[in-house]
């Protein structure tokens, strides 16, 4: 009677978490497997004529059973992993590549499509149908189907390789954070800590085993309040160290033979392609296009910010030398900036995160968040008690539209725990697809309740709030028929917009009017503290811009590499030649890399895609502006949004989603003047 096997008796179909247990994984994934490589034989042995419907639908349709398994088992791994979680992906995803690499690669199969492909005019299927059957045919292409037998089994043993790579790289990241925990007993070392910082300190103390003192590890809430707030250099160094070093140091969770393996694999996959570089390959469906593209719209940036980043990075430097002791000796390094910004905050701005936490408390966040979709399209939200979560933190909640009909399932997870990856970021438990409306998560990493407060976020957890939740509203407001073109499963440089878009309202007193209340008294937030808020949203803009840019930068360095790496490389040398022309603080300390733990590209799927964050910014700005020009509550835009963009997916070419939507192609201009460099 494994949960995953039977027909779920749960609300809306929801997974019965409550039920689920790691050894019913095992058993599912073993049919599931076998029942999508009976049903994928099917197609490829038919003695029918291929058709658009007994091949390119029935592929569409093949291994549902494996999609439901999936959605609830890749999710806890991140969300609620543990080592019994992680040694069963280990099994498991070597044999989800092998099936998936034996269909891309299946000959009849191939033929199959292809003759659909060539005998089918696009007149004679919808726009959607047409779609997925251009894409299941680029799709087979790009797997190498075209290619002979040989390479195609060269390619075969890459995917596999490459794949279970990734799983170990992301998942010694996972392990290594773990390793370095700071215990301070000394009141001094922390003394300018905010309450918020040192509660949750003091009870991971606790909790940890010391009967006295503070722990701070290397997850975003302690450590972030640590490297803004701690007031003692050295310590910030350790700190800083320990985070920089994650799977760079020489310990059983070293990632840098995984790194020189995937980029190495990563070219050989493109070059039996027929691709210069893996940029190339996986650009030539992206907006983009081609990495000539991005590196055009990297320097442009750049030529843009850094001018600007390298004024704010003086300014900082003059006045924290001045605050020193021996101004004359005083340097700038890495672990001190976001220190030293903080304090020219509070000095300059008279605004520092604690000041807005008590109006930002999580309940009224979330009503505030969710009601901003009510504004905007309609949508009203009821929190379910009865949809089975994985974990008690979780909470689920019903989306229903503006005429009262059911759109999908939000379950949100917000607060950082043992066995949950650090970050944020939006799953489909369940893709929406036709007779299937979707259920949606967002994870979090956020500020969490103490035993005398709720939790009370941060302005920049209310940012990653709504970035979330941007993603969960593509996702959810989809209107598609096929899964694989539903939601989010758009061009990567592509999928950022719905998510960047929603960050703008942050900065509009309107919407802050409707949420930002304080905790204890319900008052609003004074009009002064708005004015701060509003007054420091572009406060060293330019620095964070070039940082996302020397990212960017780093990512198509790996991924535009023309020949292979050699197992010696020096990754501390590649990574800093990558990105030096970005930087505007010093380079760090030679122990220290990215690259190693650079998760979003080694095993989260933005490899040649980074850029995507910096070429969304453009996008997102551009369509704001379409929304300061009507009213940044206009039903209108917010319908034209919603029907060119949100309901859409991946039925149409991005560019083509986004001019149906703004009415031109994207100008850099907004983002410009958005951010000050341009007035």
């Amino acid at each position: 009677m494994n949960p995953l096997l039977q027909p779920f008796d749960t609300p809306f179909g929801s997974y019965p978490f409550d039920r689920i247990t790691i050894a019913d994984f095992k058993e599912a994934f073993a049919q599931a497997l076998t029942e999508k490589r009976a049903e994928a034989d099917a197609i490829i042995h038919s003695t029918m004529p291929p058709t658009f419907e007994n091949t390119i639908l029935a592929l569409e349709r093949c291994g549902e059973r494996l999609e439901l398994v999936s959605g609830a088992f890749f999710n806890l791994l991140h969300a609620e992993s543990n080592d019994e979680l992680m040694a069963l992906s280990q099994e498991i995803m070597p044999e989800l590549t092998r099936l998936g690499t034996d269909i891309a690669l299946s000959e009849p199969l191939f033929d199959r499509i292809r003759t659909v492909w060539e005998h089918t005019a696009p007149d004679t299927l919808t726009t959607e149908e047409y779609r997925l059957l251009y894409n299941c045919y680029r799709g087979f292409v790009d797997s190498g189907a075209l290619l002979p037998a040989e390479k195609k089994e060269r390619l075969r043993a890459l995917s596999d390789e490459m794949s279970t790579t990734s799983l170990s790289f992301g998942q010694n990241i996972l392990k290594d954070e773990k390793r370095y925990k700071l215990h301070l007993t000394d009141a001094a070392a922390v003394a300018g800590m905010p309450e918020t910082a040192l509660v949750l300190a003091a009870d991971k103390a606790r909790r940890g085993g010391h009967a006295e003192g503070w722990l701070f590890d290397l997850s975003a809430p302690s450590y972030f309040a640590f490297m803004k707030h701690c007031g003692d250099s050295h310590l910030r160094r350790q700190m800083y160290e320990a985070k920089m070093s994650v799977g760079f140091a020489q310990n059983e969770y070293n990632n840098e033979a995984l790194v020189r393996k995937m980029v190495n694999g990563r070219l050989e996959e493109s070059n039996l392609l027929g691709y210069d570089t893996f940029a190339h390959y996986a650009l030539h469906d992206r907006m983009a296009k081609k990495p000539e593209a991005v590196h055009a719209l990297l320097d442009k940036l750049l030529e843009a910010y850094k001018p600007k980043a390298e004024e704010e990075l003086e300014m900082i430097s003059q006045w924290a030398a001045a605050q020193a002791s021996d101004p004359t000796s005083f340097t700038m390094e890495p672990w001190d900036w976001a220190y030293w910004s903080e304090q020219y905050k509070q000095a300059h701005y008279a605004l520092d995160d604690e000041m807005m936490r008590p109006y930002f408390e999580l309940e009224r966040v979330t009503r505030g968040v969710f009601g901003l979709a009510t504004r905007l399209y309609g949508l009203s939200f009821a929190e379910r008690a009865d949809v089975p979560v994985y974990h008690p933190d979780v909470r689920v909640y019903e989306v229903s539209d503006e005429d009262g009909s059911y759109l999908g399932l939000l379950y949100t997870d917000f607060f950082p725990r043992e066995g949950k990856q650090n970050g944020a970021w939006m799953n489909n438990l369940r893709d929406q697809s036709e007779g299937q409306r979707p259920h949606i998560i967002i994870v979090m990493n956020f500020t969490p309740p103490t035993a005398d407060k709720p939790a009370l976020l941060t302005a920049g957890e209310v940012e990653t709030f709504l970035h979330e939740f941007g993603h969960a509203l593509h996702g959810m407001l989809s209107q598609c028929r096929f899964g694989s073109l539903s939601g989010t499963s758009v061009a990567r440089d592509f999928v950022e917009l719905p998510s960047q878009l929603m960050e703008n309202w942050l900065s509009e007193r309107d919407f802050l009017d409707t949420f930002a209340l304080h905790y204890q008294t319900g008052e609003p937030m004074p009009s002064d503290l708005v004015d701060k808020l509003l007054a420091a949203r572009n406060y060293l803009a330019a620095s964070g811009a070039c940082r996302q840019l020397s990212f960017g930068y780093l990512d198509m360095a790996w991924h535009g590499l023309t020949a292979p790496v050699a197992d010696d490389l020096d990754i501390k040398a590649f990574e800093e030649a990558a990105w030096r022309k970005a930087l505007v603080l010093p380079p760090s300390p030679p122990h220290t890399v990215m690259s190693t733990a650079f998760g979003h590209i080694f095993s989260g799927g933005y490899a040649a895609g980074y850029y995507g964050y910096k070429w969304a910014e453009v996008l997102d700005a551009d369509a704001f502006a379409a929304f300061q020009e009507a009213g940044i509550f206009d039903r209108g835009v917010a319908s034209r949004f919603r029907q060119e963009i949100l309901e859409r997916g991946d039925t149409a070419d991005a560019m083509d989603l986004y001019v149906a939507f703004r009415g031109h192609e994207p100008d850099i201009d907004p983002l410009l003047r958005r951010t000050g460099i341009i007035a």
